[in-house]
C-alpha cells in the first residue's frame, strides 16, 4: 500500500516537472498564463470589486507595472539604432536598384491600399451599428480635452512635406522622431549603395555591429516579458475595472468586429498571396502578437516582429527594410478605431457628415494614421485633431479614453499581423528564392 502510495506520489512529481519545463520553454505559454494571472489581479484590486482603496490601488499598479516600464525602456534604449541600421543594412543588401524600388512601391500600395480598405470598414460599420446613438445626454464638459483645432490648410502643404526631413537627426533621435529617422536611414541606405563598395563597407559593417548589440539588449529585455505583461495587464484593469467596458459595450464592439475583419483580411492575403498558412503563421508569430497585445506598441516589439518574419522564412534583407517601415507607417488597425471613433463622437453629438466628407474623412485619417507613430496614447492626440477638422466636438473624448488602451491593445495586434503579412507577401522581392532559408 504504501508502494503503491509512493509510485503516485512519484508519478505526480514527474508530470508537475515535466509541465515546468514545457511552461518553461516557451515564452508564449508564460505570456498567457501571466495575462491571465494580470486580469485576475487586476480585476480583483480594481475598482470593481473594490478589494482595496482607490489610492492603494493605484500604488499596486505603478508597482506591478515597474517590469513592464522596465522593459518598454530597454526596448526605447535600442529602438533608434535598430531602426536605423536594419534600414541601411536592409537597403544596402538589395541586389539592385530595380528590386529597391520593386519593394519599396510594392509596400506604398500594400500600405495605402489596407489602410484605406480599414478606414472604410470602420466608417461603414459605424454607420450600420450606430454605437454613438442615444448617448447624446451622456457628453461630459471638454475639461482638458481639446474642443477645437485649427483647420487644415492646403498653403502649408509644401512647407508640410518638407518639413518631414529631418534636417536636424540629433533633435529627431532625442525627440524620438521615428518617420524622420526611417527617412533618414532610407536617404543613407540608397546613399551607400551610390558609392564604391570599399567606400561603404567599413560604415556597413559598423551599423552591422550596432544591430548585432541592439539584438542583444532585446533579447535580455526578452526575459522580463511575463513579468511585463502580468504587471502591465493587472495596472490596466485595476485603472479601468470592468464597468467601463460595460458602459461602452456597443461602441468596443464595433472597433473590435472592425478589427477581427481586417485581421481576417490579412489572414486571406498571407494565404493568397504570401503563400503561408494560418498554422505556420500563428506558430511564428504567436508569441509576437501576444506581446504587442501587452505592450500595444508596434515599435516597442519590432525586434521581436523581425524574428516572426525570418521565422516565416522572410529574407533577412526584406525583414529588416519592411518591419522597421512598416511599424512606422503601416497603421491600418489605427486608421480603422479612428473611423469608429470619429464617428461615434460625431453621433453623440448630432453631427451629420456628408458623403463628400465622409470620402474626406477617410483619405484625412488615411494620411494622419500613416505618419502616426507606432506607441500608446498617440491617436488620441490624432482623433481629437481629425475631429475638430470635421467640426465634431471632441469634449466625448472623455467618455472613450477610459477603454481607450484596451482598443490600442488590440489595434496594435493587428497593425503587427499588418507588418508581418506586407514581408511575408514581399519575401521573393529580394534576393534569390534559396535565401528565404536565411530565416530558419
Amino acid at each position: 500500500m504504501l508502494n503503491d502510495a509512493t509510485s503516485e506520489l512519484v508519478k505526480i512529481y514527474r508530470q508537475r516537472s515535466k509541465l515546468r519545463v514545457w511552461v518553461r520553454s516557451r515564452l508564449w505559454v508564460q505570456v498567457i498564463l501571466a495575462m491571465v494571472l494580470g486580469v485576475v489581479v487586476g480585476t480583483t484590486l480594481g475598482p470593481t470589486f473594490g478589494v482595496v482603496r482607490p489610492e492603494t490601488a493605484h500604488t499596486l499598479g505603478s508597482w506591478f507595472a515597474l517590469p513592464g516600464k522596465l522593459f518598454l525602456g530597454l526596448i526605447a534604449i535600442v529602438l533608434v539604432p535598430l531602426v536605423f541600421s536594419s534600414i541601411v543594412g536592409g537597403l544596402a543588401g538589395a541586389p539592385s536598384e530595380e528590386v529597391m524600388r520593386r519593394v519599396g512601391l510594392r509596400l506604398g500600395v500594400f500600405i495605402i491600399a489596407t489602410t484605406a480598405a480599414a478606414s472604410w470598414i470602420g466608417v461603414t460599420l459605424a454607420q450600420l451599428i450606430k454605437p454613438g446613438a442615444g448617448m447624446e445626454q451622456d457628453v461630459p464638459s471638454g475639461g482638458d480635452i481639446p474642443t477645437s483645432v485649427e483647420g487644415f490648410d492646403f498653403k502649408v502643404l509644401p512647407d508640410l512635406v518638407v518639413g518631414v526631413l529631418p534636417t536636424n537627426p540629433a533633435a529627431s533621435v532625442m525627440e524620438g522622431d521615428l518617420l524622420a529617422i526611417v527617412i533618414l536611414a532610407i536617404l543613407a541606405g540608397v546613399a551607400a549603395t551610390q558609392v564604391r563598395p570599399e567606400r561603404a563597407a567599413p560604415f556597413l559593417s559598423l551599423l552591422d555591429s550596432v544591430m548585432s548589440i541592439s539584438m542583444t539588449i532585446v533579447k535580455w529585455a526578452m526575459l522580463l516579458t511575463p513579468f511585463a505583461v502580468f504587471g502591465l495587464m493587472a495596472q490596466l484593469m485595476m485603472q479601468i475595472g470592468l464597468e467601463s467596458l460595460l458602459g461602452l459595450a456597443s461602441y468596443v464592439a464595433t472597433v473590435l468586429i472592425g478589427l477581427a475583419l481586417l485581421f481576417g483580411i490579412y489572414l486571406v492575403l498571407l494565404a493568397l498571396l504570401g503563400r503561408t498558412s494560418i498554422h505556420d503563421f500563428f506558430a511564428a508569430a504567436g508569441q509576437t502578437l501576444l506581446l504587442a497585445f501587452s505592450t500595444s506598441s508596434s515599435s516597442a516589439v519590432m525586434p521581436s516582429t523581425i524574428q516572426a518574419a525570418r521565422r516565416l522564412h522572410v529574407p533577412e534583407d526584406v525583414a529588416s527594410l519592411v518591419v522597421p517601415v512598416g511599424a512606422t507607417m503601416n497603421m491600418a488597425g489605427t486608421a480603422l478605431y479612428q473611423s469608429v471613433a470619429i464617428l461615434f463622437l460625431a453621433q453623440m453629438s448630432g453631427v451629420e457628415l456628408s458623403g463628400a466628407e465622409t470620402l474626406l474623412l477617410v483619405a484625412t485619417l488615411v494620411g494622419s494614421s500613416i505618419g502616426a507613430p507606432g506607441t500608446p496614447g498617440v491617436s488620441i492626440a490624432i482623433l481629437a485633431s481629425v475631429a475638430a477638422g470635421f467640426g465634431i466636438p471632441a469634449a466625448g473624448l472623455v467618455i472613450i479614453l477610459g477603454v481607450d488602451r484596451l482598443l490600442d491593445m488590440c489595434r496594435t495586434v493587428v497593425n503587427v499581423t499588418g507588418d508581418l503579412t506586407a514581408t511575408t507577401i514581399l519575401r521573393n522581392a529580394i534576393g534569390d528564392p534559396s535565401a528565404q532559408k536565411a530565416g530558419n
